[in-house]
């Protein structure tokens, strides 16, 4: 199987089927967690199905992409106060090794209705379908220089070589669409002490015309995980989802966030 299908198989056997035996074929059992809430292995993760199952959680994957052997899920969970909330958004990351799920990394917020975004539109809808393979590794140095130039804010004024000035799709709850609404946004976060920076990307992975980024930063004085997903159209940034969550100082392992 390939690394898309391993973590497609071992996310039904997790999280649909809660079955101990066929999802502990599918992950390594020093499995490396970077959820900062559930300890390192994969017997605690396994361990945890019964009663996980018990709560009525049920997983939507809205988008799935991947390269090499690093895979990204966009999903959605309901009956998820286990992870948080009633529904909360996330995006999972998992590494592939050897035909096994090796390594984990995950965001997880909670949804916010799309009539009560700024937007209109919800975390989750959108585009989904993967085109222009032959224009990934274009599309994922577009992202890169993004992150660098924009994000962490080496050249924040070269923000329209990235973003498209005509259409700018926003997923983000509190942010509006177009450039407009991004600035609005941002200026309206800082006036209430809520600047939100990028320090670093620590995983890119792009497939076709889909580039997903997890970045650390801050959001006013707290250590934060931003994890994105940027749509790109004809060389243009065009549709952006996200997850935002606050690092915690104490985590149930020492692997860290990223």
């Amino acid at each position: 199987m390939s690394p898309k299908e391993i973590v497609q198989s071992a996310v039904v056997a997790l999280f649909t089927d809660f079955d101990p035996q066929a999802a502990g074929h599918l992950l390594k059992e020093n499995y490396i967690q970077h959820n900062p809430a559930v300890p390192t292995g994969a017997a605690p993760i396994l361990g945890f199905l019964p009663a996980l199952k018990e709560t009525g959680l049920t997983a939507t994957t809205h988008r799935i992409l991947a390269e090499g052997n690093l895979v990204v899920l966009h999903s959605t969970y309901d009956n998820a106060q286990a992870f948080g909330g009633q529904t909360m958004v996330a995006f999972d990351v998992f590494r592939v090794e050897n035909g096994k799920v090796a390594e984990h990394w995950d965001n997880l917020q909670a949804a916010v209705p799309a009539s009560k975004t700024a937007s209109g539109n919800s975390m989750t809808d959108g585009a989904t379908d993967i085109r222009d393979l032959a224009k990934t590794a274009a599309n994922r140095a577009l992202v890169e220089n993004f992150v660098h130039d924009v994000l962490i804010g080496t050249a924040p004024q070269k923000i329209t070589d990235y973003v498209s000035t005509e259409t700018y799709i926003q997923h983000n709850p509190m942010v509006g669409n177009g450039l407009e609404g991004l600035g609005a946004a941002l200026k309206a976060m800082a006036a209430a002490g809520q600047s939100m920076a990028y320090t670093e990307a620590h995983l890119i992975v792009a497939e076709g015309n889909f580039v997903f980024t997890a970045s650390e930063g801050s959001l006013g004085e707290t250590p934060t995980a931003f994890f994105d997903l940027f749509r790109i159209e004809n060389g243009k940034i065009v549709e952006h989802w996200d997850t935002i969550s606050a690092i915690p100082a104490q985590m149930a392992h020492n692997n860290g966030k990223f």
